[in-house]
């Protein structure tokens, strides 16, 4: 089985319009699919790559150019600067959950296999999604599925969470979907899981506001002409990508100098956003929902 299958590999290393003898990061290495790809077209350039995950050590390559550092992305401009690296050619990031986390039943991230309600992408955090669950106050836990999951009956789906873990807590994936199925729709069972599951695993590794802070760091450690790709998987962190792009901010507003010219750290490369084929969907059913998007540093 493939640790990760990379997504608009092509698509996304053409974006990057590497210099061989360029400095590239990678910020999401998984399996080192987009990585490799990288090394393939670098000379004297080097590479960093960042995973949070312990497991993706596994993946490292050999190669005098290549560094491997195991940690959150968040924090890659502080390493940047311990191996004096002040500005960098190119920033690559596949956001969203790796295939091989999705196929590990124990990594808890996926509702087809039942299991640990662990779903920390850092498996030296502590929050977990049984933590989130069970201790977690009503207001709260609304916000969560509300707002990450834009869940529709969420105030339902509370309630019945409460419920249930008043009379035991809830444990496994297979516990937690038994506890939940009056609240689940009809002809709709797979994507509210998938919406539920997905509020729970933003609200455990903090995921939208690392991305906001990864964002702004991007925007530093870029060189003038330096490339931003960015591959995300639902609409609120494709959101936050393509705002900031646009605008250098968040909310995307836009303000202009005294000339009328928007005021960016970045110019948008792909006016319209670039999604993958039918045939890499049929390869690889992550691919369904992603979105490319290119900037460079102006």
């Amino acid at each position: 089985m493939e640790y990760h299958i990379p997504v608009l590999l092509k698509e996304s290393i053409n974006g990057l319009n590497i210099k061989p003898d360029g400095i590239y990061v990678d910020l999401t290495f998984g399996g080192g699919g987009h990585s490799w790809e990288i090394l393939k077209r670098l000379r004297k350039g080097r590479l960093i790559s960042f995973d949070q995950d312990v497991e993706a050590e596994q993946n490292e390559f050999r190669e005098n150019n290549f560094l491997f550092i195991q940690s959150n992305f968040k924090f890659f401009r502080n390493f940047l600067r311990y191996y004096k690296v002040s500005k960098v050619d190119g920033i690559l990031a596949d956001l969203g959950v790796s295939s091989h986390h999705f196929d590990v039943a124990n990594r808890g991230f996926s509702f087809r296999f039942d299991g640990k309600l662990d779903m920390r992408m850092d498996q030296n955090s502590e929050l977990t999604a049984e933590q989130v669950l069970n201790k977690y106050g009503s207001e709260d836990l609304v916000r969560v599925f509300k707002e990450y999951g834009e869940i529709k009956n969420v105030y339902r789906l509370v309630k019945t969470i409460v419920n249930h873990r008043d009379k035991a807590p809830i444990k496994t994936i297979e516990n937690f979907i038994e506890a939940i199925s009056a609240e689940i729709p009809k002809h709709s069972e797979h994507k509210y899981l998938a919406r539920v599951f997905q509020a729970l695993r933003i609200e455990v590794n903090n995921e939208l506001n690392v991305l906001k802070e990864t964002l702004l760091n991007t925007s530093k450690a870029l060189k003038p002409g330096g490339r931003l790709v960015v591959i995300t998987y639902h609409s609120l962190e494709d959101r936050l990508v393509k705002n900031y792009i646009k605008s250098g901010k968040f909310d995307g507003k836009l303000e202009k100098d005294f000339y009328g010219n928007v005021i960016s750290p970045f110019q948008q490369v792909n006016r319209k956003v670039i999604i993958p084929g039918e045939d890499e969907i049929k390869r690889n059913n992550r691919a369904r929902s992603a979105k490319l998007r290119i900037a460079e540093k102006r």
